[in-house]
């Protein structure tokens, strides 16, 4: 890998790290902004779920469009509308009686920015490389960065908060911008097909894409989405619990919650690294972590000690991170370059619908108790290894 595509690979890293700290930092947040602003734990829950339900909506244009008319034409556009919603939000917090409304406007801006960001990145490391080792190693790199975002987020997320609760809304714009500049001065876009599909061209060789490799690429994006709904509700469970039950706040509760994630950062970077072009080796990764995120999470369900919970939080994180890079080279190396635009797009959409469904979904769970949230987890983990193990095979669709 020469020394321009490694300056590439950094400048892409930027988008999914800028994207994670614009959401995951909110989580550790999320207990202090329900009280500032006198809201149920569901309706707070709602600040993630409505920036992951615009991105669902729109990941699949954002895809297309991406793929007709190039990566970075619709890159720099969408962090600018993310950074703007930042802007909405804070101004909200900062000046309005009861903002509310306003910060769920706002979020939904940076879902529209997100969904033309980050999911592009994907195929845009596809279009750069053409080893699929190489491939495998840069799609690593980029896994690793939306990682290392989930583990600095938390904590800075609270210790901005500690100076002004909406703080963390703030900084959303200024990382943008430091990722747009990124992306426009050293990021080279590979140049787009010469004759770029019409729509309805387009819907048909989505059509035909499905009817040929349906299986693999639906269990993909199912597994995918059952991953973020995991880490996502257990996240969300894992603020508010350190909270209630051991009063645990501000950076100290950051960087507790950062635990898991430090698992899930440096096994996503080592398994981008060690996978390289063997696609039956990604898919028995993926199996590996999966079958690891199970047994965790059945094991959490047994105590309610802290740091045991968070040894055990660890190891659900070592699985999450074998499987996530897996999924991306499986993805972005199954499918021909100038579809990869769409149809990774559509692999983002189905993991935003994970980050989308885990908090409202955990917010119920939590009024039950602390074992049905890991049952829960174990049950829909087994039900993503039964589907890899059934509809993943490499051998012969991949």
């Amino acid at each position: 890998m020469d020394n321009k595509k490694k300056w590439d690979l950094i400048s892409l890293a930027s988008i999914p790290l800028v994207m994670t700290l614009g959401n995951s930092m909110l989580i550790p947040v999320l207990p202090l902004i329900e009280k500032k602003l006198g809201i149920t734990s569901f309706e707070v829950s709602m600040i993630i779920t409505v920036y992951s339900i615009a991105a669902i909506l729109l990941i699949p244009i954002a895809g297309y469009l991406s793929d007709r008319y190039g990566r970075k034409k619709v890159i720099i556009p969408s962090l600018f509308i993310a950074g703007a919603g930042g802007l909405v939000t804070g101004w909200a917090s900062w000046s309005l009686e009861d903002p509310y409304s306003m910060i769920l406007i706002g979020r939904v801006l940076q879902g529209i920015g997100s969904s033309g960001a980050a999911p592009v990145v994907l195929p845009l490391v596809g279009d750069l490389f053409k080893s699929d080792k190489d491939v495998s190693a840069g799609l690593g790199l980029i896994e690793t960065s939306n990682t290392i975002g989930k583990v600095l987020s938390p904590i800075l997320g609270a210790l901005l908060a500690s100076f002004l609760w909406y703080l963390p809304f703030l900084a959303i714009p200024v990382f943008s911008l430091i990722s747009i500049l990124l992306v426009i001065f050293l990021v080279e876009s590979p140049e787009k097909n010469e004759k770029p599909q019409t729509f309805s061209c387009f819907l048909s060789c989505l059509k035909n894409i499905f009817h040929n490799d349906g299986k693999w690429l639906t269990a993909i994006f199912a597994i995918g989405g059952v991953i973020m709904f995991v880490l996502f509700g257990i996240l969300f469970y894992l603020a508010g619990f350190l909270e209630k039950e051991f009063q645990i706040v501000g950076v100290k509760k950051g960087a507790i919650i950062a635990i898991p994630l430090v698992a899930l950062s440096l096994t996503s970077y080592i398994a981008g690294k060690r996978i390289g072009e063997n696609k039956t080796t990604m898919k028995w990764c993926i199996f590996a972590g999966l079958t690891l995120l199970a047994a965790a999470t059945i094991g959490v369900s047994f105590t309610e000690r802290l740091w045991f919970m968070l040894l055990i939080l660890f190891v659900a994180g070592i699985g999450i991170g074998m499987s996530l890079p897996c999924l991306d080279a499986l993805i972005t190396e199954g499918v021909k370059k100038e579809e990869r635009g769409t149809i990774t797009s559509l692999y983002s959409s189905t993991r935003f619908l994970g980050v989308a469904a885990g908090p409202p979904i955990y917010a119920i769970l939590m009024k039950q108790s602390h074992e049905i949230v890991f049952y829960t987890s174990a049950a829909v983990a087994v039900a993503a290894i039964l589907l890899c193990f059934v509809s993943i095979k490499p051998e012969a669709d991949v």
